[in-house]
């Protein structure tokens, strides 16, 4: 069974940073596109970032520039690192194995001062 696990989340403040780690228990992990999604109450979930398997990424316009995602094979780990965030980003962010359902559980991040 495929396990996403989410960690890094917290509250920060405007212009602060965060990392979010991902650790998959999938053996196809080296293999798969992953995701960063978030999703704030009554809205859908949206694409923030996402990573092939040869490490090529693609990023919402809404945070290019200020986050990176980037991906540890050896670990079966995805990350996310935020940076000069605003209060907009406050979400809550989920790990994806992309174009699946296989999701984590979220993790809160709260921009604010």
């Amino acid at each position: 069974q495929v396990q996403l696990v989410e960690s890094g989340g917290g509250l920060v403040q405007p212009g602060g940073s965060l990392r979010l780690a991902c650790a998959a228990s999938a053996w196809f992990f080296k293999s798969s596109t992953m995701a960063w999604y978030r999703q704030t109450p009554g809205e859908q979930r949206e694409l923030v970032a996402r990573i092939t398997s040869g490490s090529n990424t693609n990023y919402a316009d809404s945070v290019k520039g200020r986050f990176t995602i980037s991906r540890d094979n050896a670990k079966n780990t995805v990350y996310l690192q935020m940076n000069s965030l605003t209060p907009e980003d406050t979400a809550v962010y989920y790990c994806n194995i992309y174009n699946t359902r296989n999701w984590g559980q979220g993790t809160q991040v709260t921009v604010s001062s």
